[in-house]
């Protein structure tokens, strides 16, 4: 029988979902526009058994908080917003060369600095090719609706355990902040979790101690951790991406969006449709490992890309090396908190039919 829908806030559905996902610490800070979370999690922890709910005096703690309780083989959660994400960089790190799972929320808002609590999409940059020190990665979910959100929240938790490996979900001030239905995943049983027999849970005398640690004072033991880790990153390359498509079977232009500003998208598409405009989309869903595959196997009838972001294009080159620079690959993007109306993208890609007039404003180039 089909589970009933409720009605939820995108924040708290997150933090519902990574309950019922098997998340027993939590440790966060609070900043707008993602402080439901910590405010729900600060409840619905304690309704469970074993559940620990800490607010950290800093982000710097909250991240090394996940470092602690995640290396005796919790679940662990933090979540944050762009300036805290920031902050969090060098415990990120740390946790990846560690191999230390952890689940890592970014309700972005607009910046450099401390920016606006708007909308934003300019932490692609940090969150893909790594804001932190060394060869490290994270994988990054995008989600583009509080159902997908809740979904990949599940994802995210099984992946940073799989590949005991921090995993980033991506979203803006619009996803936290919206309020939709969505059907919650029954909570899982976490004695039907694979053992996690790396993690640092006493040896009672019955085996030897676990060390976990990023340190490596000896060069050549150092490099091969970070070519083991290399290895595993590419097997994440391999077996992690994921996309959507929107009306691209028969496309002569397509999209390239992502989150929040995918949903705009496909209400543009829908209109200049209406006109005779053959467009269609194509929606990384994880944006590292970028789904590359796709931009070479659901494409073969496009001849111009638009890539639209919340930011003055950062996933642009990606999109281009994805299509081996064979696809011209134009850009149409708001920064700041301004959010890209339908309007607004439809009238680019009429440019790109051939049939639509100049705009002035809104950071549209090649």
């Amino acid at each position: 029988m089909m589970a009933d829908k409720v009605l939820m806030k995108g924040n708290e559905a997150m933090a519902e979902a990574a309950v019922r996902a098997g998340c027993r610490f939590y440790a966060g800070y609070p900043i707008t526009p993602q402080n439901e979370v910590p405010e729900y999690m600060s409840m619905r922890l304690f309704e469970v058994e074993g559940g620990h709910f800490v607010q950290a005096e800093s982000e710097i703690a909250a991240i090394n908080m996940l470092y602690g309780a995640g290396g005796c083989g919790a679940r662990v959660m933090t979540s944050s917003s762009s300036p805290g994400i920031s902050l969090k960089q060098e415990g990120i790190s740390y946790l990846a060369g560690a191999e230390v799972p952890a689940v890592i929320a970014n309700m972005a808002r607009g910046g450099p600095g401390l920016g606006g609590i708007q909308p934003a999409q300019s932490d692609y940059y940090q969150a893909t090719k790594g804001g932190g020190h060394g060869d490290y990665r994270l994988l990054v979910l995008a989600p583009e609706s509080v159902q997908e959100l809740v979904d990949l929240t599940a994802v995210a938790f099984d992946r940073a355990d799989y590949y005991r490996n921090p995993v980033m979900i991506l979203g803006d001030a619009i996803l936290g902040q919206v309020m939709e239905p969505v059907i919650l995943p029954e909570p899982i049983a976490l004695d039907s979790l694979p053992a996690k027999d790396w993690a640092t849970t006493g040896t009672r005398g019955e085996r030897r101690k676990h060390i976990i640690n990023s340190l490596y004072l000896k060069p050549h033991e150092l490099e091969r951790h970070n070519h083991r880790l290399q290895a595993k990153y590419r097997t994440m390359e391999q077996s992690e991406q994921r996309y959507a498509t929107y009306r691209l079977e028969d496309a002569e232009i397509a999209i390239a969006a992502y989150g929040s500003t995918a949903r705009i998208c496909r209400r543009a598409i829908d209109l200049v449709r209406a006109e005779g405009i053959r467009a269609g989309m194509l929606r990384p869903i994880s944006l590292w490992p970028f789904p590359v595959e796709a931009f070479r196997s659901e494409v073969c009838g496009v001849h111009r890309f638009l890539v639209v972001e919340m930011s003055h294009g950062q996933m642009v080159d990606d999109v281009r090396l994805a299509l081996d620079c064979n696809v011209p690959v134009s850009f149409y993007g708001r920064s700041g908190g301004m959010v890209p109306s339908p309007v607004e993208i439809a009238e680019q890609l009429r440019l790109l039919a051939g049939v639509g007039k100049e705009q002035t404003g809104g950071g549209a180039g090649e």
